[in-house]
């Protein structure tokens, strides 16, 4: 079954990989931050090897998106993501686990889930509603 990851981050420590530039992550020693960063690697590596891994891909500031919405008609672009708390969504992947605990477990093994930040796991339907 596909999972969505989706990192959350405050966009006022933007920048990839977000762990390391939050209050959190800025407190801890270069040691833990390096231990951190190569824990990050190996769990890339191990669902890349497994082929538990689909995709991924950070995202760019908030600063820089563009809400559509359609008015009178037609497509209307504004400035901003404008969500409604501080977290802004930063990256994501796309993982294909064979049970919701695994896809939990990888999840929880992101930085950001200890580190400032939150991550989310979403099951993805295919077009006609149903899970993949």
């Amino acid at each position: 079954m596909k999972y969505l990851v989706l990192i959350y981050a405050n966009a006022q420590s933007w920048g990839h990989p977000i762990f390391l530039r939050t209050a959190a992550g800025q407190a801890l020693s270069e040691d833990r931050r390096a231990a951190l960063a190569a824990d990050l690697d190996a769990l890339l590596t191990e669902i890349n090897d497994s082929g538990e891994l689909v995709s991924g891909a950070a995202l760019a500031d908030p600063a820089t998106a563009r809400t559509v919405r359609s008015a009178d008609g037609g497509p209307l672009a504004t400035d901003g993501p404008y969500g409604e708390s501080k977290e802004q969504l930063a990256g994501f992947f796309l993982v294909d686990c064979a049970t919701r605990e695994r896809a939990e477990e990888i999840a929880g093994r992101f930085p950001e889930a200890r580190y400032g930040g939150a991550v989310e796991l979403r099951p993805v339907m295919d077009l006609g509603g149903e899970e993949m």
